[in-house]
């Protein structure tokens, strides 16, 4: 523990109960990220997943949290033993849950298979049962852990005040050195189930050597008189413990700050890319800012020198808003060499001095309105927890939906400054500097509101059309051939004929009249055009409803596609699709949303997705699989993962001559001829190829693509264990291969 400590324990001990907090925090971080990608895999890559996994993790701490409060004070009484065996119970079962998490989301999928695309509200309110059943439990024991050791803590220190943030501050090392590590280390190295073994035996090992401290500690009892410390009739004339006003500030607190951290992902996107390290990256600045401001608080009390929470009330609206103002993306227009350091600059000061004052501001206030108490500080925490529940709740469905970034910045910004003004009724004590400060916050938000912009507004154009939904922002802009898609920020795709080739080429290889078709990933609608285009039953998955609706602005015979009885379109994670479908195709092209490295792309390019594929192609049926280009590694994967999926591949490079087609069966793939290959084609679908190109000739085109054919041995690397699963997202973690590879240079 930290030198100087009120905690009148041995040092031995206090490193222990600090060393496994911190454990503790590691493997529920550890856990959080990997129950997410496993839900993505089991019940689409949707917002929705994302909010309740989410909703479901802090609910679970939230209602531990409260049964902790009431069950530890109780432990004792019941059991003649040391509440530290309700600890180290609480870990066993998370550590058990580990294990089993990964079924549960097998059997809840395999149940929900029958029911309609994810933008159903059955499928929704079902998957989020199935989510919320599959871990509640776990979370609920990870709750617990606060005030059974809280009542531990007491136990051995009767005087101990600031047992909360003591473990608080280790809980937050962890979390913070969890979530890094994660990302950044052990999925790459050992993958996501043998990760979660892994935590499990974290999980055990703090409950085998809490269970020895129980055991040395068993006889030690809290005084009568100690539980009556906490209760309101000690505190009743200390402001600081207005229970309305504390309770107010941890809701409003957790509320906001989780809402923040959903807006965070979406504004920051334009900057740190889709990646699983840009969530990582805010993820872990998120903590490691809360471990600062517990630290910092930690180090106040023991020089007696806490700050008022008056200060602390009017520095929080001028810090809410600051992210907006910091990253307006024409603060890196000024210099544009140096935009992307500019933007990630003004990202981390940003996120940093938000959750530093929330990292001082909620130990504080919990430390004080407890009072050693385990009942009270679970009882206080569960109420900030609500808060993180609903937060993020709220920007997912309600704020990004219909107001968008910038607005969504400043309406979480606007309870602080009611808190401000709620509390200066209550504490009468704000000075000068306080007043002045709160009242420059108050200027910024109404500056902002009429004058910063996102990357969701300074991309707009007077051509551009902005649509929001639960998924994403998606974004058209330009005229022309220069027409683009955006969602998120990140451009997705243009109008190209690459995505024509994705239709027409699998098409014509078919050595049959080809009857029906699949395409994974909607994006601009050319290729599920071009499958229109051979009068055959034409069908698309699509995740995100906005980007259905943008189709009229890229073609203007958007309606006619849009009403072709031989079409349709779903609202549905391509994955799942396949697997409640029982068609069966001739084609079933995929063009995978852009980067490679994109957050989970991996499960459009595994050897399992391969496998759920094959059972939805006909017997003679082809894929093709678009590869947008990358690094040299990801496309070695990529090959390797269709290799030991198909027995007959043809690799082609674009017309373009950027990225390749993958073109995979069952059964061989007899490359035709130029003319055969036009003669396969019907007189509209070679209307459509030749849409984009008025002064060549088809022949040309279809010669030009035929002879960019490729050796599958030049892009198959020798080594076997470069392939793309659903345990080892080759493509997505990429970071330790790409530091050895600079460090080898």
């Amino acid at each position: 523990m930290l030198k100087g400590s009120r905690i009148s324990m041995s040092n031995n001990l206090s490193k222990i109960i600090f060393s496994l907090f911190v454990l503790s925090g590691f493997c529920g971080l550890l856990y959080q990220i990997v129950w997410l990608r496993m839900a993505f895999a089991s019940f689409g890559v949707i917002t929705p997943v994302l909010s309740v996994v989410v909703s479901v993790f802090m609910f679970g701490l939230s209602l531990g949290s409260w049964i902790g409060g009431k069950w530890s004070e109780k432990w004792r009484q019941k059991t003649k033993s040391s509440p530290i065996f309700l600890y180290a119970i609480s870990e066993f079962i998370i550590g058990v849950g580990a294990i089993l998490t990964p079924l549960l989301f097998h059997i809840g999928q395999s149940q929900l298979i029958s029911i309609g695309g994810t933008d159903s509200a059955k499928y929704l309110l079902l998957s989020a049962l199935v989510i919320a059943g599959s871990l509640i439990l776990w979370c609920t024991c990870m709750g617990m852990t606060y005030p059974s050791m809280i009542e531990f803590l007491g136990e051995i220190d009767h005087e101990n005040k600031s047992s909360f943030s003591f473990l608080y501050l280790a809980n937050v090392i962890g979390a913070m050195l969890g979530a890094l590590t994660t990302a950044l280390v052990f999925i790459e190295l050992i993958g996501l189930y043998n990760s979660l073994k892994m935590a499990a035996i974290g999980n055990l090992f703090i409950a085998i050597v809490s269970s020895c401290l129980g055991y040395k500690y068993n006889r030690i009892s809290r005084p009568n008189n100690v539980k009556n410390i906490g209760k309101p009739s000690a505190i009743a004339n200390t402001l600081y413990y207005n229970e309305f006003l504390v309770f107010s500030i941890l809701f409003i607190t957790g509320f906001c700050s989780m809402a923040m951290e959903v807006v965070w992902v979406r504004a920051f996107t334009p900057t740190l890319s889709t990646t699983i390290y840009s969530f990582a990256f805010i993820l872990a600045m998120y903590l490691f800012a809360t471990w600062v401001g517990s630290y910092l608080y930690r180090k106040h009390i023991r020089g007696n020198r806490v700050y008022p929470l008056e200060s602390l009330l009017a520095v929080s609206i001028i810090v809410s808003i600051f992210p907006l103002v910091i990253t307006d993306p024409r603060l890196g227009s000024i210099i544009i060499p140096m935009r992307f350091l500019i933007s990630l600059i003004g990202i981390t000061i940003g996120i940093f001095l938000f959750c530093t004052l929330l990292g001082y501001m909620t130990p504080l206030l919990i430390d004080q309105y407890s009072l050693g108490s385990s009942l009270r500080a679970g009882k206080v925490y569960a109420v900030n927890i609500i808060g993180c529940i609903l937060g993020p709740l709220f920007a997912g469905y309600v704020l990004l939906p219909i107001v968008g970034i910038k607005l969504a910045f400043v309406t979480l910004s606007l309870p602080f400054v009611i808190l401000f003004l709620f509390s200066s009724k209550i504490l009468f004590t704000f000075g000068r500097k306080d007043l002045l400060c709160a009242m420059s916050g108050i200027i910024v938000i109404i500056l902002s509101f009429f004058y910063s912009f996102s990357y969701e507004d300074i991309a707009i154009d007077s051509n551009s059309q902005v649509r929001r939904d639960y998924v994403a922002t998606v974004v058209s802009s330009g005229q022309g051939m220069r027409k683009q898609l955006f969602t998120n920020g990140i451009a997705i795709t243009h109008l190209t004929p690459i995505t024509k080739m994705m239709a027409h080429v699998p098409l014509a290889f078919h050595a049959k009249r080809p009857q029906n078709a699949l395409v994974i990933c909607f994006g601009m609608g050319t290729t599920y055009r071009s499958l229109i285009s051979w009068d055959i039953s034409a069908k698309a998955v699509e995740l995100i409803p906005s980007v259905k609706d943008a189709f009229p602005y890229y073609f203007d015979d958007a309606d006619q596609i849009l009403n072709n009885p031989m079409g349709e379109i779903v609202i549905d994670d391509g994955r799942r699709y396949l697997k409640r479908t029982t068609d069966r195709y001739d084609i079933i092209t995929i063009d995978p949303p852009p980067p490679v490295e994109a957050s989970g792309s991996s499960l459009l390019y595994s050897i399992e997705f391969y496998s759920l594929l094959k059972s939805r192609l006909k017997e003679d049926g082809i894929l093709q699989q678009w590869f947008p280009g990358g690094e040299e590694k990801i496309l070695e994967a990529v090959t390797r993962s269709l290799v030991v999926s198909f027995p007959h591949i043809k690799i082609f490079r674009s017309v373009e001559n950027w990225g390749f087609h993958f073109f995979a069966s069952m059964k061989p793939i007899d490359i035709p001829t130029t003319d055969v290959f036009i003669n396969r084609m019907p007189q509209n679908a070679k209307i459509d190829l030749m849409e984009w190109y008025p002064d060549q000739h088809i022949e040309t085109i279809v010669d030009d693509f035929l002879s960019k054919e490729q050796k599958i041995e030049e892009l198959l690397s020798k080594d076997e264990e470069i392939y793309i699963s659903d345990d080892k997202p080759y493509n997505e973690y990429f970071f330790l291969r790409r530091c050895w590879k600079l460090f080898r240079i």
